[in-house]
Order: structure tokens, then C-alpha cells, then sequence
């Protein structure tokens, strides 16, 4: 009797592993990045106030905060930059990294809402692995902020802001990056926080001091010339390492330093982010328990 249990249960097992769907296949994980991806850029033109929020910030500074400060902040030959150059010409990658950093905590802050609501707790629940959807979720966010930085470009050619046309697509592959840098930033951040009015002021304690501790509005050695201490915060801030390399690429440069620190610290906040959202270990779990 007993042998006859064991060959059927060996049986059953070599049924199993032949009837079982092994994973999902190439076009199930493209139909599902497609629709999240499509989600979001519905989001987006629905949302338009979204995009020229997004514009007005940076435009603000570009217009306005630099003429006044063009004389008070003149900026000396440093590379990428060959000659004497606008002030204007100097903070335009610091404006491009403010417009991905806003799209990335916003991005987040949708995420805590939808948390809330039960959409993203619906998308969570999928049979997808949950890495694949963050990823796809993040992938989309980064499609909406490259388009704004665009657009901003497009604007700021207008006030003198003209690198080389080849420059705007040698800038593509850092804006990718730092968008996916921000992104999973901001996401890491949206697992730790329960509540979304919560979102708001952690977002303040965020963005605020990774800007303006770093080299996006002003260069480094006029930081080290005034605040030693500063100038050390601003070197272990991962948002002036992603300036510099937009700032590089924007004018055909590869930026050897920043880019390795840009990658590890994606590699961290995505990798951290993922963890975040386990619903078995991360801290989303915990909250549950709680």
C-alpha cells in the first residue's frame, strides 16, 4: 500500500511540473508594463495643472531669480564649460534635476494615495512579481519627467540656454538615470509613510535640502571658499553627483565620478524600496501588523 501511495505521489508531482505554468510569458509582462505606463500618461493629461507646476518652478528661477542674481553669482570657467558662461546657462541642469525630483515625489505621493484608495493595493496583489510592477510603475514616472525636462529645454532656448543640438539626445541616457535615482527615492520614501497628509511634510525635509546642498545653483568652490562643512554635505549629496552628470552630458561630457555614484545610489533606493514593499518582510507588512 505503501508503495503504491509513493508512485502516485510521484506521479502527481511529474504531472505538476508538466501541467503548471512554468512563469509568465514575455508578452504578459509587456501587456502589464503597457498598461501601467498607459495609467500613468492618462494621469498625466488629465492632470495638467501636474505639468505646468512642474514648468513654473524651474521657470521661475530661469526668468526671474537668475537676472537678479547674475551679477551677485558670476560663475568662472569650470568644465564642462569652456568660457565665461550665463548664470542662467549654469543652473539650467541644477532646474533640470528640480523638475525630476518634484515628478519623482509626486509620483510617490499618487502611490500613498493609491494605497489609500485600494488601486495600488489591487496592483500589489497581481500575480506579477512586485518588483516588475515597481519598475514599471517607476519606468512610467521617469516617461513623464523626461517629457517636462523637454519642454523646459525647449523654453529655455529662448533665454540664450543653447547647447549643441547633439547635446539634447547625449543628455537622454543621464536624464533616464537620475530620473530612475529620484524616482526610487521618492518611492522608498512613499513605503515608509502611512498617511498621505504625512507625505507632504517628509517631502519637504527632503527636497528642499538635497536642492540647495548642492551644486545646482551655485559652483562647489565657491561652496568650499564660504562653508567647508557645506561644501563636505554637498559632496555625499547624491543630487549633486546627478547635476554634474546631466550638466556633462547636456555638453557631449561623460562624467566618470558621478556616474558610478549615481548607479549605486539607484541600485540602493530601488533595491531598498523593493524590500520596502515585500508584504512579507518589508515595512509595508510591518504597518499591517501594527
Amino acid at each position: 500500500m505503501s508503495d503504491a501511495s509513493a508512485l502516485n505521489e510521484q506521479a502527481n508531482e511529474r504531472a505538476a511540473r508538466h501541467d503548471a505554468p512554468i512563469g509568465f510569458s514575455a508578452s504578459a509582462y509587456a501587456i502589464c508594463a503597457g498598461g501601467i505606463v498607459w495609467r500613468e500618461a492618462l494621469r498625466f493629461l488629465h492632470q495638467r495643472e501636474r505639468f505646468v507646476s512642474a514648468l513654473v518652478r524651474p521657470l521661475l528661477w530661469l526668468f526671474i531669480f537668475a537676472a537678479g542674481f547674475r551679477q551677485v553669482l558670476g560663475v568662472s570657467i569650470v568644465p564642462p564649460y569652456q568660457t565665461y558662461i550665463l548664470y542662467e546657462v549654469y543652473i539650467t541642469p541644477g532646474l533640470i534635476g528640480m523638475i525630476l525630483l518634484f515628478n519623482g515625489m509626486q509620483s510617490s505621493l499618487s502611490m500613498v494615495y493609491d494605497r489609500e484608495t485600494g488601486t495600488m493595493k489591487t496592483l500589489l496583489v497581481s500575480p506579477l512579481p512586485r518588483w516588475f510592477l515597481l519598475v514599471s510603475k517607476l519606468s512610467a514616472g521617469v516617461a513623464v519627467g523626461i517629457l517636462q525636462v523637454y519642454v523646459f529645454l525647449a523654453i529655455a532656448w529662448f533665454w540664450e540656454v543653447r547647447p549643441d543640438w547633439i547635446g539634447y539626445l547625449y543628455v537622454l541616457p543621464a536624464l533616464v538615470l537620475t530620473g530612475l535615482m529620484l524616482g526610487s527615492l521618492g518611492m522608498l520614501l512613499s513605503s515608509l509613510v502611512q498617511q498621505l497628509e504625512n507625505f507632504a511634510g517628509v517631502m519637504n525635509f527632503v527636497i528642499f535640502p538635497m536642492y540647495f546642498a548642492s551644486s545646482a545653483l551655485y559652483p562647489l568652490w565657491r561652496v568650499q571658499e564660504s562653508s567647508p562643512l557645506l561644501y563636505t554635505i554637498c559632496l555625499f549629496n547624491p543630487f549633486t553627483h546627478a547635476v554634474e552628470l546631466v550638466r556633462f552630458a547636456l555638453y557631449q561630457e561623460f562624467n566618470l565620478q558621478a556616474f558610478p555614484i549615481v548607479v549605486g545610489c539607484t541600485v540602493f533606493f530601488l533595491g531598498a524600496a523593493i524590500f520596502a514593499y515585500d508584504p512579507a518582510r518589508g515595512t509595508i507588512a510591518r504597518k499591517k501588523q501594527g
